[in-house]
C-alpha cells in the first residue's frame, strides 16, 4: 500500500488548546504525523509519495465559499485587528441568537464559523489544510486509477468540518472532499466509514440529505463525548438521504468485542449499499491509552479490524483522522493498514 505524505503539515503548529478548563499544548501536534511516517517506513508498508496540487475546486464542491475565504484570511485578519496569540473563538450564534448576519469583525466572524473553542487558527493553518486535502485527493486518485488501497497521511485531520464550520482540530473535511471527488470522477456511490473515537459530525452534515454517499460512524456516545450535539442513533438522514446516515454511539469503557460488533454491522450495511469506493476516516483514538477517549482497544485489535475492512473487497482510501496517544499512534495506524494488506493478499 502506498502512502501519500507532505512535510507541509508542519505549518500547522498551534501552541495552545483549552482542555478541561486549562490551557495546554495541543493533543493534535506535528509529531503525530512524523511518528506514523516513521512506522510506515520501518515496516516497509510501501512507497511514500508527495501529493499533487488540486486547487480549490474540490474544496468548494463540499464547503461554503464564504467559509473557505474566512479560513484563508483568519490568521492575518486576527493579527490586523491587533489581537495577539492565536485566533480563538469566544462567542457563538447560540440557540437564542440565531441571526442570518455574518459579523465583519474577526472576533464575531470566527465565532460564526467555529463549532468549539479548543481549536485555534494559527499562522500556517490554511496552508497545512490545503496540503492535507491534496494528500487525501492524491490517495483517492491512486485508488480510482486501479490500486487496491492507499493511505493519505492527512494532517490536520478533517472529519469534524461541516459545510461551513471548523473545529475539533479540523479545517477542511478531507474525507468528504475525497468522497465527492470520487463521485465527480465517475463513481456512482461512495461509502465513508468513520472509525475515529469522535463522531464525524462534519461528514454527516455534508451528506445528510444525499443518497450517493453512505456515511457510517462508530464513536463515543455524544452524551458523554465530543462533539456532544450530533452522533445519536436516530440521526438517519433527511429527504433523499434518509437511511444513508448510520451512527453507532457506544458507551464509556467499550471493549473491542462490542466495538467489533458495531463494525460488523457497519460492514454489512456497506456491502448491501454496493459502493464503488470506500473512504475510511482512520482515527486510532479508540486505543485504550488515548488521553481524550474512553474506548479500550488494544494494538492488536487494529490489525484485526484492518482485515475485516479488507474482506469487503472494495477499492479503499484510508485517511488519517485522530489518535493522540502519540507514542503508539504509529503502531496502531500502521497495524490497520498491515491487517488490510495481509487480508487483501
Amino acid at each position: 500500500m502506498r502512502t501519500v505524505y507532505t512535510d507541509k503539515h508542519r505549518l500547522r503548529d498551534a501552541k495552545i488548546e483549552i482542555h478541561e478548563g486549562t490551557i495546554v499544548a495541543p493533543f493534535e501536534c506535528p509529531r503525530r504525523a512524523e511518528i506514523i511516517l516513521e512506522r510506515v517506513i520501518s515496516q516497509q508498508l510501501g512507497q511514500v509519495l508527495a501529493p499533487n496540487a488540486y486547487g480549490l475546486e474540490p474544496v468548494l464542491a463540499v464547503h461554503d465559499a464564504g467559509f473557505v475565504q474566512f479560513l484563508e484570511t483568519c490568521a492575518s485578519d486576527w493579527a490586523a485587528a491587533g489581537f495577539g496569540g492565536e485566533a480563538m473563538a469566544n462567542c457563538w450564534p447560540t440557540r437564542t441568537m440565531n441571526s442570518p448576519h455574518i459579523p465583519e469583525m474577526i472576533e464575531g466572524k470566527i465565532g460564526y464559523y467555529a463549532l468549539a473553542s479548543e481549536t485555534t487558527v494559527s499562522e500556517g493553518t490554511w496552508e497545512a489544510a490545503l496540503a492535507s486535502k491534496d494528500v487525501a485527493l492524491t490517495a483517492t486518485d491512486l485508488v480510482l486509477s486501479g490500486e487496491r488501497a492507499a493511505f493519505g497521511l492527512c494532517r490536520p485531520p478533517g472529519h469534524h468540518v461541516a459545510f461551513d464550520q471548523f473545529g475539533g482540530y479540523c479545517f477542511l473535511n478531507n474525507a468528504a472532499i475525497a468522497a465527492q471527488h470520487a463521485l465527480t470522477k465517475g463513481a456512482k456511490r461512495a461509502a465513508v466509514l468513520d472509525v475515529d473515537f469522535h463522531h464525524g459530525n462534519g461528514t454527516q452534515h455534508i451528506f445528510y440529505k444525499r443518497d450517493d454517499v453512505l456515511f457510517l460512524s462508530i464513536h463515543g456516545d455524544p452524551l458523554h463525548a465530543f462533539p456532544h450535539f450530533l452522533g445519536h442513533a436516530e440521526e438517519e438522514g433527511e429527504g433523499a438521504g434518509h437511511g444513508f446516515n448510520v451512527n453507532y454511539p457506544l458507551p464509556p469503557g467499550t471493549t473491542y468485542d462490542s466495538w467489533k460488533a458495531a463494525l460488523n454491522q457497519a460492514l454489512a450495511r456497506i456491502e448491501a449499499y454496493d459502493a464503488d469506493t470506500l473512504i475510511i476516516s482512520l482515527g486510532v483514538d479508540t486505543f485504550k491509552e488515548d488521553p481524550i477517549s474512553f474506548f479500550k482497544l488494544e494494538s492488536d485489535d487494529f490489525t484485526d479490524y484492518g482485515r475485516a475492512i479488507a474482506a469487503l473487497n472494495l477499492p479503499t482510501v484510508f485517511l488519517l483522522e485522530g489518535g493522540y496517544a502519540v507514542e503508539q499512534v504509529g503502531i496502531n495506524a500502521v497495524n490497520v493498514l498491515q491487517g488490510f494488506d495481509q487480508a487483501a493478499d
